[in-house]
């Protein structure tokens, strides 16, 4: 039935025809972008939102920044694992392209079941597997391949929106 209405000749064959190409571009697109997300859900982070209180409360770090005290919900990853694993933490944080603050961490973190990069936000935590450094983003970036998010500050970003370098100290919430 369709195949008929689509070779009946007349008024509105090239209409028609830019249906059907549309629809086929259409299909081949959804194909790919669900494609794609397959590659990459196995991988995806998970935010801390239905986890135990106990469990909550190991994921959470205090950034103490000068005078102030930042705090920040890390997800569950193999990453953050291994970043835990190196807290408590002083670090010097150099600004980068205005945009973020970056530091050298003492040794390379895993990146097994990281997604191949991320595009991150205002207040994201970030490992950049390339140069083995921590970002803490004040501006928005864009996306960058090695890129693994770690977790978001809560609230106080405005601690990193300086000119130069800061001294931090990372440590884990304890409860």
């Amino acid at each position: 039935m369709l195949l008929r209405w689509f070779f009946i000749k007349g008024k509105n064959c090239q209409q028609r025809m830019l249906i059907l190409v549309l629809a086929l571009a259409m299909s081949l697109n959804y194909s790919a972008c669900r494609a794609d997300n397959n590659i990459t859900s196995s991988a995806s982070l998970k935010m801390p939102t239905e986890i135990s209180t106990k469990q909550a409360d190991s994921m959470k770090i205090n950034i103490k920044v000068k005078d102030k005290v930042v705090t920040a919900t890390l997800i569950d990853s193999k990453t953050t694992e291994d970043f835990i694993s190196l807290l408590p933490l002083t670090l010097t944080l150099e600004d980068y392209a205005t945009t973020e603050k970056i530091s050298d961490l003492p040794k390379r973190l895993s990146t097994e079941d990281a997604p191949p990069g991320s595009d991150p936000a205002v207040g994201d935590i970030a490992y950049y597997a390339p140069w083995g450094n921590l970002a803490m983003f004040y501006r928005d970036s864009g996306y960058a391949n090695g890129l693994v998010i770690l977790g978001k500050i809560d609230g106080g970003i405005e601690a990193f929106n300086v000119p130069g370098s800061v001294e931090v100290t990372i440590e884990l919430v304890q409860s």
